[in-house]
């Protein structure tokens, strides 16, 4: 493995371990702020890495595609547990768990909108370090394809919980009941995702990164 190589290899594994922490974060704070400390008892409430890391979603995976050469990425932390029986009770389960769901994709366009000023901030020096801009950019792209991906409505993304969250009550008992009746329709349909999922995003992450960059400054 030569140099450029592994340091392209390692431009996408720092990014993604740092967005899939702060996605999983929000996830936790968001449901402590509902009322459930499931997840900061178990020490998730935090934007330290190592707690969120999965060896195989956060490590491994997203290494095997930097060092394919694709272009394309795909990654997971450790699921954050949330228990909707210790919301408060001024807030109903259904409306907390999609509140919860929400936050980690929302967070991931915070991060991106962040990454955007701070692109526009080093591109006003004249000669910005070049390392710098290409990781600010991964960083922008990157959570922008998270915040897309996971709002795709498709168990078990984030998406698929606002959604039947969103629902009314008659017709999300109806969607759960026929996914829980046919659960290969699941496993089918994220493993297209997975397989086709740069296709299928590819447009909405490019429009969004854009907008992000043109209402930032950057003339994008």
């Amino acid at each position: 493995m030569d140099k450029d190589t592994l340091l392209k290899a390692l431009l996408t594994l720092v990014p993604m371990i740092m967005s899939l922490t702060v996605h999983e974060w929000a996830h936790a704070m968001t449901a402590y702020r509902l009322g459930d400390d499931t997840a900061a008892r178990q020490g998730r409430l935090t934007l330290n890495p190592l707690v969120h890391i999965d060896p195989i979603g956060t490590i491994l995976l997203p290494l095997v595609f930097a060092l394919s050469g694709t272009g394309f990425s795909f990654g997971w932390a450790r699921p954050v547990p949330v228990n909707p029986a210790r919301f408060r009770r001024d807030v109903r389960m259904k409306t907390g768990l999609w509140l919860t769901a929400l936050a980690g994709p929302a967070s991931n366009l915070v991060l991106a909108t962040l990454m955007a000023i701070i692109f526009k901030v080093i591109s006003m020096q004249g000669m910005p370090d070049a390392a710098l801009a290409e990781l600010v950019l991964i960083l922008l792209f990157m959570n922008v394809a998270l915040a897309v991906f996971n709002m795709l409505p498709v168990p078990p993304l984030d998406g698929s919980r606002v959604v039947l969250g969103l629902l009314p009550d008659r017709a999300e008992r109806g969607v759960t009941g026929f996914l829980e009746q046919y659960p290969f329709v699941i496993i089918i349909a994220f493993f297209a995702l997975i397989r086709f999922g740069g296709e299928l995003i590819q447009w909405p992450v490019i429009q969004v990164a854009r907008g992000l960059l043109w209402v930032t400054g950057n003339g994008a």
